[in-house]
């Protein structure tokens, strides 16, 4: 965890695998939650000059910033990958592969993650709903 950036409040279950060539790169917002056997991963092989007969080796890394705003919480066994930023009170769903950004107040679920439910969405309608009955 040297190097990692983490919030106050924030707590980080045990077997959480952190990338260890760039713990620089993540940032744990405060007041979250990130379980058992996540894995936090900063770099990733470029595969834009992979091609047939090359050693996938040879390929250079890449390496980009994991951010996981305040309040948010990371299921057993998901893997975050380069570049994801989780949004604030964002919910990511066990075993889930987050491959790009999670909204704020939004749950991502599935292999690739995609957002299932989104709780501002959610208050608007409710709001818009409430308004509606109250005319």
């Amino acid at each position: 965890m040297a190097g990692v950036k983490i919030g106050k409040g924030s707590k980080i279950g045990a077997t959480v695998d952190v990338d260890h060539s760039a713990p620089e790169l993540i940032t744990i917002g405060k007041n979250v939650w990130v379980t058992r056997g996540v894995m936090l991963l900063c770099h990733q092989r470029d595969l834009s000059e992979y091609e047939v007969g090359k050693p996938v080796m040879d390929c250079e890394l890449k390496y980009a910033p994991i951010v996981i705003k305040d309040g948010a919480h990371v299921g057993i066994g998901a893997i975050i990958m380069p570049g994801v930023t989780i949004g604030e009170g964002a919910v990511i769903g066990a075993g889930a592969v987050v491959t790009r950004d999670v909204p704020d107040y939004c749950v991502a679920a599935g292999v690739p993650a995609r957002v299932i439910k989104n709780f501002v969405e959610v208050k608007e309608n409710k709001n818009q709903n409430d308004t509606a009955l109250q005319k």
